[in-house]
């Protein structure tokens, strides 16, 4: 939660929390069967980071500040946790 505050996106595999966090090159990307991790680092995270595309780094961190630290915070938790564990 804290690095979705600081705009940080995520390379990893779809499990846990990032099966519903991920939007493709929106707040990150997914390593899948297809492309290995550094074929997805070597042609579309590196050249993002590098100034290939204008303001595209930027764009990418608003996106994960806007999706999901707006979504996956500690209120939503306690308030699953709540609702899921003790109310039922």
């Amino acid at each position: 939660m804290k690095a979705a505050f600081n705009g940080v996106p995520s390379l990893s595999v779809l499990d846990g929390w990032w099966t519903e966090g991920c939007i493709e090159n929106v707040t990150g990307w997914s390593i899948d069967g297809a492309p290995t991790l550094y074929d997805k680092l070597a042609h579309t995270v590196l050249p993002l980071f590098q100034g290939g595309e204008t303001g595209g780094w930027a764009q990418l961190m608003k996106g994960v500040i806007s999706k999901n630290a707006a979504y996956f915070n500690s209120h939503r938790m306690i308030r699953r946790y709540a609702t899921e564990a003790y109310l039922r």
